[in-house]
């Protein structure tokens, strides 16, 4: 059983500095808002407010993220939503994150691409001015797009040049959409010859043949998961060689039934294989996940040391798109912890 919010351990985790890199805007609606919301604009419940983070696996959790992200239908919405990331982040101890948008969920925006990042970023330029941690956007594909709207995805982002935009990214359910590194691999190319950052999922809901298409064709600087990637022992050591982080979300993979129990979860084989692993949330509200919440369930469960924690969490803070300015801060107040 993990320790509650008032414990000295979970206290002291919260103090830990870290950084999140994978956790994605579309998984911090909270359920009350979203009934108000449904409610103001005439559109059913897909279930009782009770029961409606209850999923039945990742097909039934993407369809919800759609269903939620339509309702997010104004810029003081998105605005509002993203401030509460950033309030999430300072409420775990984060200094920095970034937070992947996949603009194919919300449909209130669809076409208008520039004004939803722009209302994003206001939400999160307020949170800075109110003292709370910066925040990179990661915008992201979905692997059921073509290869024509990867492309036109990037010719904007390129165009934009937003300071708040990092990254491409690249999200959705691979066992279902089955292999699309190669249909990717040149707008993930032409993004990183523009200076945008590249991370994908991969190692999910597939196999370890996605994570190796994630480094081949797609030229990941970072990793969305990856956890799949045990199962193939070469992989792991091209992972370790390469220094090329994985963003783990171990709730997620419990809530999501990638694996039975935290037991099960390969976290640990990963890291000391020599795998750079970060620990994130994914979808906190939806998934009921907070950042010093897995950092305990995973000390927890595999009997990390501080030494260890410490690792991680500067692993984190490597992993992430931040600037130099801001990871030098938090790794001085890690050295502190």
């Amino acid at each position: 059983m993990l320790p509650t919010s008032s414990t000295p351990r979970i206290q002291r985790l919260r103090a830990l500095p870290k950084a999140e890199v994978h956790a994605h805007l579309e998984g911090c609606f909270q359920p009350t808002v979203l009934e108000q919301w449904a409610t103001q604009a005439g559109v059913p419940m897909p279930r009782p407010r009770d029961r409606l983070l209850q999923f039945e696996g990742l097909a039934d959790f993407l369809h919800f993220l759609d269903w939620a992200c339509a309702l997010a239908s104004t810029s003081a919405r998105l605005a509002e939503l993203s401030y509460g990331f950033s309030q999430r982040l300072a409420d775990s101890g984060a200094g920095y994150a970034d937070v992947i948008v996949n603009p194919t969920h919300w449909t209130a925006w669809h076409g208008r691409l520039p004004e939803m990042i722009d209302a994003i970023d206001a939400g999160l330029n307020a949170a800075e001015q109110d003292g709370l941690p910066p925040v990179g956007l990661c915008v992201s594909l979905l692997r059921t797009q073509s290869a024509d709207a990867a492309a036109e995805l990037v010719d904007l982002l390129v165009s934009l040049r937003h300071p708040r935009v990092v990254a491409l990214s690249i999200d959705g359910n691979e066992a279902a959409a089955g292999r699309t590194g190669p249909r990717f691999a040149q707008a993930f190319k032409r993004a990183g010859a523009a200076g945008l950052r590249r991370t994908v999922h991969a190692g999910e809901s597939s196999g370890p043949e996605g994570v190796r298409d994630a480094i081949e064709l797609l030229g990941a600087d970072r990793i969305d998961h990856g956890v799949r990637a045990i199962e193939d022992p070469d992989l792991v050591g091209l992972l370790a060689d390469r220094r090329i982080p994985l963003g783990i979300c171990p709730t997620s993979n419990l809530r999501l039934g990638v694996y039975p129990a935290i037991e099960d979860h390969p976290i640990d084989r990963l890291r000391r294989a020599g795998v750079v692993v970060s620990i994130n949330t994914d979808d906190p509200v939806l998934l009921g996940a907070s950042l010093e919440g897995e950092y305990a369930l995973c000390s927890e469960a595999f009997g990390w040391s501080d030494e260890v924690l410490r690792a991680l969490a500067r692993n984190s803070i490597d992993a992430s798109f931040a600037n130099a300015d801001i990871k030098a801060g938090l790794i001085q107040a890690l050295a502190r912890w």
